[in-house]
């Protein structure tokens, strides 16, 4: 609790000027000691109780950066609890999805959070700030086919500097610029997905990107 003893004062002069008024100019004028006096017990409460608040704070922020070294798997059912219940920013990611029944509406930011707080594999930190910038466009514009191709191009940086290209070459997919020539030539070779899914949506990402040309 903060005490103003400015603004104690001024209300309290003006209580005792309405007084000197009624009773005349005899009564003694007022000073700060007369217009605010704590006693020891009350500065002593006030500390004990900003001392409390400090350490709960401390105390809650401990257990979260606790559970958030560990990774999703080794979290306990209470872990999960508690992170949701302590760090509001994750729980209202968590709600957003569902509202949504999906994590396609999230935004880059929205879902590097989540990933680190959640103990997930954070593939979001391997996209650079103007691909983050493209991947909400895509969102934003309901393309959601086409941020998740970007998403798979993150996953895919995530294994290192070394992937699989057409016929049979290698490259670097950390340091491979996402371009819908590169799409085509490298990564939409390093992931096989028989269902198709993971080819159509690196095709969304090309048209996408075609005809952006500025967001590549």
């Amino acid at each position: 609790m903060i005490i103003q003893t400015n603004n104690l004062f001024a209300t309290g002069t003006s209580v005792v000027k309405s007084t000197l008024a009624h009773y005349g100019p005899t009564t003694r004028t007022p000073t700060v000691a007369d217009t605010v006096t704590i006693s020891q017990a009350a500065r002593d409460a006030l500390a004990t109780a900003s001392t409390s608040a400090s350490a709960g704070t401390h105390s809650v922020e401990a257990r979260l950066a606790e559970i958030k070294s560990k990774d999703a798997v080794t979290r306990t059912a209470d872990d999960t609890e508690y992170l949701f219940a302590h760090d509001a920013k994750l729980a209202a990611i968590r709600d957003k999805i569902n509202a949504n029944n999906s994590a396609s509406t999230l935004t880059a930011e929205e879902l590097d959070y989540q990933q680190k707080a959640g103990g997930f594999v954070n593939t979001m930190a391997y996209l650079s700030p103007a691909e983050k910038a493209t991947y909400n466009k895509m969102v934003a514009s309901g393309n959601t086919a086409a941020a998740a191709g970007m998403s798979q191009i993150a996953f895919i940086r995530t294994m290192g500097h070394t992937a699989g290209g057409a016929d049979g070459t290698t490259y670097d997919p950390i340091d491979t610029k996402i371009t819908a020539d590169n799409i085509v030539k490298y990564f939409s070779h390093s992931i096989i997905d028989p269902s198709g899914k993971a080819q159509s949506q690196f095709q969304a990402l090309i048209e996408y990107l075609q005809n952006n040309p500025t967001s590549s």
